[in-house]
């Protein structure tokens, strides 16, 4: 096992680095509903997980038997992420690489390719960055994209942020329709809590496709 390091600019790591210090655990380190819910309709293979933040989604899908590539920008995401693999039992199943992903991406081709809420108030080419994701996936595999829909009601810094539909995002891959299938293309409601611990109702766009080819 080794880790892959590539450079990513200073922008983008310092303010994700500053994000992932300024609380010891940033996330709840459960899976992602959507991803657990396509995954579990999936025969185990290689999965690539973009931004896989302090890991929980890529330490989920290798306890299910998927060998996973994690990635993210920020260094304190990768060292907690490897330390939670580590204490699961299922680093062996993984490799943490450090990527700036509007620059670089790891080598494909994956059986999944999973993008779970890859918003970022630092700005990056998005489409062009889903583009060369959905260009990873494997003859049958399948690209999961899961966005928020609008803003969750305590994250301020992204009340500006604009929130592409659904079709906004496929339109965006450029994709062939003779190599992929729509499996499922919808948005969902989901019950959440704050960060401090007020109950919310939230929307997820969720974008299930197939390579058929």
């Amino acid at each position: 096992m080794h880790d892959g390091t590539h450079e990513a600019p200073a922008d983008a790591h310092t303010v994700w680095e500053e994000h992932y210090s300024a609380k010891a655990q940033v996330w709840s380190g459960r899976v992602n509903t959507q991803l657990a819910a396509v995954a579990a309709q999936l025969t185990p293979g290689r999965a690539l997980d973009l931004g896989c933040g302090e890991g929980a989604d890529a330490v989920w899908l290798a306890e299910q038997g998927w060998t996973v590539v994690g990635v993210d920008v920020s260094t304190t995401a990768l060292d907690r992420a490897r330390a939670e693999a580590q204490r699961r039992g299922v680093l062996s199943r993984i490799v943490f690489e450090q990527h700036d992903l509007g620059t670089s991406l790891p080598a494909g081709p994956f059986d999944l390719v999973s993008a779970q809420f890859l918003h970022s108030t630092v700005a990056m080419d998005r489409p062009a960055i889903l583009r060369r994701a959905a260009a990873a996936v494997a003859a049958g595999g399948a690209l999961l994209i899961v966005d928020h829909a609008a803003a969750p009601p305590w994250a301020s810094a992204l009340h500006h942020h604009e929130f592409p539909t659904a079709e906004q995002v496929i339109a965006g891959l450029h994709l062939d329709d003779r190599q992929w299938q729509r499996v499922r293309v919808e948005t969902v409601d989901r019950a959440a809590v704050g960060p401090d611990g007020e109950p919310a109702a939230l929307e997820d766009s969720v974008i299930w496709l197939r390579r058929v080819d």
